[in-house]
């Protein structure tokens, strides 16, 4: 029987009092962190496999065993999909979920390094999807969510519809507050549907969790 899944637990109770600091500093900084192997060979692989390819581009980040990746891609059958994710352990369990659909791809990589990648090459995203990332709850980690690292940048320049989830509505509400710093309009409202698109969104809901959804077009 699948255990349900646990709601969020955090020392925080409102937006860190950091986050104008930390995201205003990220904001103005450049990676200078080398590129992980791994991560360049699978942007080769995504380079090779886009060819010529100059339709919509979509990103499923954070995308773990690609179930969202194969939904994402069955819902825009003109666009080409690419799924990233760290975990080797996630990504090798695509096979269970996979398709025989020709428009995606399901990479592991360094998703910073993919975006810096992407970004250095010129490429433009339609749409990009982070759904359900790691909230990192603990204050004390605040600089490992997406919006106050290095990464937030990369995402503003790939530009396209930023669509976002998270069972915890603090990070909606943070995404939104960094989303602002960079003067970037959003919305932010309570995300509804009858198919779930990720595993962990699934687990959610069957164990009575909300799910909190921001948009924005950057």
């Amino acid at each position: 029987m699948q255990q349900p899944a646990r709601s969020i637990s955090t020392n925080q109770t409102g937006i860190h009092q950091n986050l104008q600091k930390v995201v205003t500093r990220q904001l103005l900084s450049v990676s200078q962190r080398p590129l992980s192997s791994h991560t360049q060979q699978a942007f080769e692989e995504a380079i090779n496999w886009l060819g010529k390819w100059q339709g919509e581009l979509i990103l499923d980040s954070c995308c773990g065993v690609g179930e969202s990746t194969v939904n994402i891609a069955q819902a825009h059958p003109n666009a080409r999909v690419i799924g990233i994710d760290k975990s080797a352990l996630r990504t090798d369990k695509h096979t269970s979920y996979a398709s025989a659909l020709q428009n995606y791809l399901v990479l592991r990589a360094d998703l910073n390094d993919f975006l810096r990648l992407l970004v250095a090459n010129d490429k433009k995203l339609t749409k990009h999807y982070l759904l359900y990332p790691n909230p990192y709850p603990k204050s004390a980690h605040l600089q490992r969510r997406w919006y106050a690292t290095s990464a937030l940048k990369d995402i503003l320049e790939l530009g396209g519809i930023l669509e976002v989830r998270s069972n915890w509505q603090l990070y909606i509400q943070e995404f939104s507050a960094a989303l602002d710093i960079a003067h970037v309009k959003n919305q932010i409202a309570l995300f509804e549907s009858d198919k779930a698109m990720t595993p962990f969104e699934r687990k959610y809901w069957q164990s009575g969790q909300s799910s909190w959804q921001l948009t924005a077009h950057l």
